[in-house]
């Protein structure tokens, strides 16, 4: 912990809300201290960025304006609605997390850092943010953002993915925070490491701690916050049946407990290599016969899907069917409609094929 920290931390807080003042973006739930909105935001914000969560922090207020109706939702229609934003586990912990806010506590949200923990999908950055948007607690918000600040302007120099980094940065922040501002410092901090120190390229010339700077007085913009090198994406190759009858498509929802639960799908054969023939799927697999009596296109365009530790190359065999090839479908499988299939939660990899090669 730099020792100049503590004593720097009345004119570092005074200077950064200034700044946040003048230059932060008009965001909704910034104009509001209503904690499920809050909640909300914070929850389609984790692993998003603010440009492509908006529409969806938008739709789920309108849908649901207060956490009464986003309680008495169906769990599928919350997964429609969350379709895109990926990491569907939020989704489903939100909805969990509602029906307990108005089961146990009579739709009042936990008012305090520690009460606010307790909640599933909730972990310490964005209980922070709750307890100190909502309730004006002074517990420091700790995330990316904030981790890049502090490392570059104070010089701390733990490896942000080490289990210290969390305790250490925590705790210099805490040093920082006003005890009669914790919500405008928390949101500055953040705001302030979004777009102005940035991870790429930060506005140095122009930035308020570029005299007090670590990392600007020795030219280690690009070294700071430090981060071991991430885990390289294992390659996995999925194959894709896609069994059209009569304008109508076989799906199935994944009820296995992966990253895609509860949404849909198309029946899949999973290859331990790029398949670009028939007999390059697994012969025993019984999803094979179908290939035999329906009408094959073989796919020319292999969609490249990229989750946290997985590359994903994903082909679509299309298989039309006649009346006469009818047979018992696969278990979990059945036929759904254009207007049915519009309603179902699906992986975005999935709705972007449908709509390029069925639906429009």
């Amino acid at each position: 912990m730099p020792p100049s920290l503590a004593s720097q931390a009345l004119t570092f807080s005074q200077k950064l809300i200034q700044w946040y003042h003048r230059h932060h973006r008009d965001l909704p739930w910034r104009r509001t201290t209503d904690p499920y909105k809050i909640w909300l935001s914070e929850i389609i914000l984790q692993q998003t960025r603010v440009v492509q969560g908006m529409p969806y922090y938008l739709r789920f207020v309108e849908k649901y304006p207060t956490v009464q109706d986003l309680a008495r939702a169906e769990e599928q229609e919350v997964l429609r609605l969350w379709q895109g934003l990926g990491y569907y586990s939020r989704a489903r912990n939100m909805h969990h997390t509602a029906r307990l806010v108005v089961g146990e506590f009579d739709g009042n949200f936990p008012n305090n850092y520690a009460a606010l923990l307790k909640l599933k999908g909730v972990g310490e950055y964005t209980a922070a943010a709750i307890a100190s948007f909502a309730f004006n607690e002074a517990v420091p918000a700790v995330d990316g953002n904030v981790y890049r600040v502090l490392s570059r302007i104070f010089g701390i120099k733990t490896d942000i993915t080490h289990s210290s980094a969390k305790r250490e940065f925590t705790a210099a922040a805490r040093q920082l925070i006003p005890d009669n501002d914790p919500a405008n410092f928390n949101q500055a901090m953040i705001e302030f490491g979004a777009i102005q120190c940035q991870p790429v390229a930060p506005d140095c010339l122009l930035c308020p701690f570029n005299e007090m700077c670590y990392a600007f007085e020795h030219g280690a913009q690009n070294l700071l916050p430090v981060k071991s090198k991430k885990m390289k994406a294992r390659n996995r190759y999925l194959n894709y049946l896609v069994l059209e009858k009569e304008g109508r498509l076989a799906m199935k929802e994944r009820i296995k407990k992966d990253v895609w639960k509860g949404l849909y799908d198309f029946p899949l054969i999973e290859t331990p290599q790029e398949a670009k023939i028939p007999n390059d799927l697994i012969e025993a697999n019984p999803l094979v016969s179908w290939i035999k009596v329906g009408q094959l296109t073989v796919p020319q365009k292999t969609y490249v899907h990229l989750l946290t530790h997985q590359k994903l190359h994903v082909k679509f065999w299309q298989i039309e069917l006649k009346n006469a090839e009818m047979s018992t479908l696969p278990e979990g499988v059945s036929f759904y409609s254009e207007a049915q299939i519009e309603s179902l939660p699906k992986p975005i990899l999935i709705d972007t094929f449908i709509k390029e090669q069925f639906f429009t």
